[in-house]
């Protein structure tokens, strides 16, 4: 019998007062450790758990680290531990804090290395910040535990797919609709793996050291190589210019326009997409041109910015860079934009936040233009380490709004004040609109 601190109170035992973490349905009383009872593993234990109730997540982690430090041997203990590890790392995944998140299921792996769960949980957070190999050695690793849900098998054959190993990322997804064929992302996902195996059984490949080529036999070898020597310098530049260069290989595959348009359904006027691997449609092309070098750039950025972002960028922002960038390859004609400058009727940037797919055809020009003005005009007025600042608020999770009102604040500008500028120096520009802006 252990006599504790409180008056008139006896723990027999370390299971006394204590629950199992997840999930939270429990009530705690105390509210404070009182010096007296530091070194009581109960106390710590039920103080975390009253932290976690009120959303101290990191606090309630460190005292059970202490309780579990006091008495390594409860299991309870270990549970409690190791869950709150993962509920941690729950709250790092939602927000984008992948890394931290590998870390945080990394530990709870090491209570109870034969769980598979933990191996699971940081296999995704490592997938999601591109290192695949580590993604795959870990999910293959809850697959050796004993593991097979139709959830591993999904995230171990986006591991696969995204490291360039089409056919086993094929095999992975079959395995999951064996056990569950109504899983619609899967069966979409295998489907998309067969059409570009169909496809890619015929290509020739490239290697550079930040990017893979998959390109169509009628390519010339030469002009592959010209296509990775853009690519090489285009890390180098918009690198640069965006503060961030990706640590995973990029992979980029040449289709003919007819295989493009089968594999992507993209739209009519769509000269590239980005959706993890740059695809662009280029056919029977025999050299390297400017309006080549555009796209290739284009494209890369695109690339940089996801990743920054975690995916979380408004689409006049996305493209507004990806022109800007494109178009110190080539600078195609600005006719929509100046039109409209001078006539009135600019789209909503609310409305461009949206993917353009979203967009009528005659707003698709305008669109792009638009984007690339107000994003050269912001380079031009605040600099290029306001707009990384506001990339990387954006790969926090924050709306664009308040990422660009923190980014500017020293400025006294916001959302809407950027675009405000930006209206009044197109204004100066090309004169004064005859219509007003809906902006």
């Amino acid at each position: 019998m252990r006599r504790c601190g409180v008056a008139g109170n006896t723990v027999t035992s370390l299971s006394v007062q204590r629950k199992l973490f997840l999930p939270l349905v429990f009530l705690v009383t105390l509210a404070v450790i009182s010096p007296a009872f530091a070194n009581d593993p109960v106390l710590h234990n039920d103080y975390a758990l009253k932290l976690l109730e009120q959303g101290e997540y990191e606090k309630g982690l460190e005292h059970f680290q202490r309780a579990f430090a006091f008495s390594p041997y409860d299991e309870t203990l270990r549970k409690n531990l190791a869950e709150a590890y993962t509920y941690v790392g729950m709250r790092q995944m939602e927000q984008k804090l992948y890394d931290a998140a590998a870390d945080s299921f990394d530990h709870a792996r090491e209570l109870f290395p034969e769980a598979p769960r933990y191996a699971v949980l940081r296999g995704i957070a490592l997938h999601a910040v591109k290192r695949y190999e580590g993604a795959i050695h870990e999910l293959e690793r809850a697959r050796s535990l004993g593991e097979t849900s139709p959830e591993l098998y999904y995230h171990l054959g986006r591991a696969y797919y995204d490291s360039d190993n089409l056919a086993l990322a094929l095999e992975m997804w079959e395995k999951g609709l064996e056990l569950d064929p109504a899983r619609a992302a899967i069966r979409e996902l295998a489907d998309k793996a067969r059409r570009e195996l169909a496809l890619e059984g015929r290509m020739d490949k490239g290697y550079s050291s930040r990017f893979s080529l998959s390109y169509d036999t009628e390519l010339k070898s030469l002009l592959a190589g010209e296509i990775l020597d853009v690519l090489e310098a285009a890390y180098n530049r918009v690198g640069a210019d965006l503060g961030y260069f990706p640590d995973a290989r990029v992979q980029v595959l040449l289709y003919t326009k007819k295989d493009f348009k089968a594999l992507t359904d993209s739209p009519d006027w769509s000269g590239g997409l980005y959706d993890g691997k740059i695809r662009i449609p280029l056919g029977g092309a025999t050299g390297m041109t400017a309006l080549l070098r555009n796209v290739l750039v284009h494209e890369y950025t695109h690339v940089v910015v996801f990743e920054m972002t975690k995916g979380n960028c408004p689409t006049w922002l996305n493209e507004g860079l990806a022109e800007l960038e494109g178009r110190k390859e080539f600078n195609q004609p600005m006719a929509e934009l100046g039109r409209v400058a001078r006539r009135g009727g600019y789209v909503s940037f609310q409305l461009l936040e949206r993917p353009f797919s979203t967009l009528s055809d005659k707003q698709v020009a305008l669109a792009y233009q638009q984007s690339y003005a107000l994003v050269n005009f912001m380079v031009g007025r605040y600099g290029w380490h306001k707009i990384q600042e506001i990339l990387r608020l954006l790969g926090t999770g924050k709306p664009v709004a308040d990422a660009i009102g923190v980014a500017l604040a020293d400025y006294g500008v916001d959302y809407s004040g950027v675009v405000q500028e930006w209206q009044g120096n197109m204004t100066r520009e090309y004169g004064v609109p005859e219509h007003p802006s809906p902006e």
